[in-house]
């Protein structure tokens, strides 16, 4: 029990320096490429922080034998990244963050309540939803979503107006920023792979169920890159970075159940795993939904002068998807 503790402590710290590394190494590559924080957020850190759920999924399925770990991570991931939106308020003691917020990230908001509508529907089918070669159907649906969301986005984002290099670029200072990206993407994708076998030693030692802990422990960890991200982005004032990576990280969550898929042996990844997420998935839904609210109404009002109202119902959500776990027993 000690020593998994020890490893996952270990990746934990490796994930959470990672990240810090990547905000930065992204922030000064969106200046010197010319390319707008927003879209930094959503394409490119959104991705890269959710490596570590992308390699703990693909091991959980492929080699521990473990999909609840793997459809936890990712979904529990989710509910993680929205709570955390519950910090980023917070901090913004100007105003509610909804009503600094571009307008591009409702579309983020809306795909994925539209993913996360798709995997439930895909967990409460079970096996009676049809299959594409030992492929559940909802896969490719996830896919082709989550490349229409990035499409739309980048389509509707307005590029900022001092958003092309105001010099000439220095091309051994972009050589040297995308050198410590990919070098800081590869220490979190490698911490990402070993966090299965410290997780299913946790669960085994302690007597928990692979449904929690890949719902609280991986989630909680392996989000450790987007928290990192997200408290760097507004250090630099940066409110759109912070949100694109967030949301955009949640699409990227939703989609590695598709990339999971593939990895799995025993047939439709989503018909395998505990009813358990289910409760997970409308839960990041709900939330995903309640941000979408934010961004259309932009409320001004704050709870308490500490939250806008969307954000206690963000935490609401948190509380109540916890109080699921614990009255479902952990599924299983």
């Amino acid at each position: 029990m000690t020593g998994a503790l020890l490893q996952f402590a270990l990746c934990a710290l490796l994930i959470a320096r990672a990240g810090w590394t990547l905000s930065h190494s992204a922030d000064r590559l969106a200046a010197l490429h010319g390319w707008g924080r927003g879209w930094a957020g959503l394409a490119l850190l959104g991705t890269v922080t959710s490596l570590p759920e992308l390699a703990s999924g693909i091991s959980a399925v492929a080699v521990v034998g473990a999909p609840d770990l793997a459809v936890g991570n990712a979904l529990g991931a989710c509910v993680v990244n929205l709570g955390f939106l519950v910090v980023v308020d917070a901090l913004q003691r100007d105003q509610p963050m909804y009503r600094a917020a571009a307008a591009t990230h409702v579309l983020s908001a809306a795909f994925g309540v539209v993913l996360l509508g798709l995997a439930a529907l895909a967990m409460l089918a079970g096996v009676r939803a049809p299959a594409v070669m030992n492929l559940g159907l909802a896969s490719p649906l996830l896919l082709g979503g989550y490349l229409l969301a990035l499409r739309s986005v980048h389509a509707q984002t307005i590029p900022a107006a001092d958003a092309a290099p105001s010099g000439p670029v220095d091309t051994f200072e972009r050589r040297l920023h995308w050198q410590r990206f990919a070098i800081s993407a590869a220490v979190v994708l490698a911490a990402g792979s070993a966090l299965p076998y410290a997780a299913d030693r946790v669960a085994e030692a302690a007597g928990w169920s692979r449904s929690f802990v890949g719902t609280v422990f991986m989630a909680v960890t392996t989000t450790l890159p987007e928290m990192a991200v997200t408290l760097a982005a507004l250090r630099l004032g940066a409110l759109d970075l912070a949100l694109g990576n967030l949301l955009g990280s949640n699409l990227f969550n939703v989609t590695i159940l598709a990339v999971d898929d593939l990895f799995h042996p025993g047939g439709p990844l989503l018909a395998a795993v505990a009813p358990v997420h289910v409760g997970t998935a409308v839960t990041a839904m709900t939330m995903a939904g309640g941000v979408l609210v934010g961004l259309v109404m932009r409320p001004q009002g704050r709870v308490l002068r500490v939250l806008s109202w969307v954000s206690v119902g963000l935490l609401a959500g948190v509380l109540v998807n916890a109080l699921w776990l614990a009255l479902a027993g952990a599924g299983g």
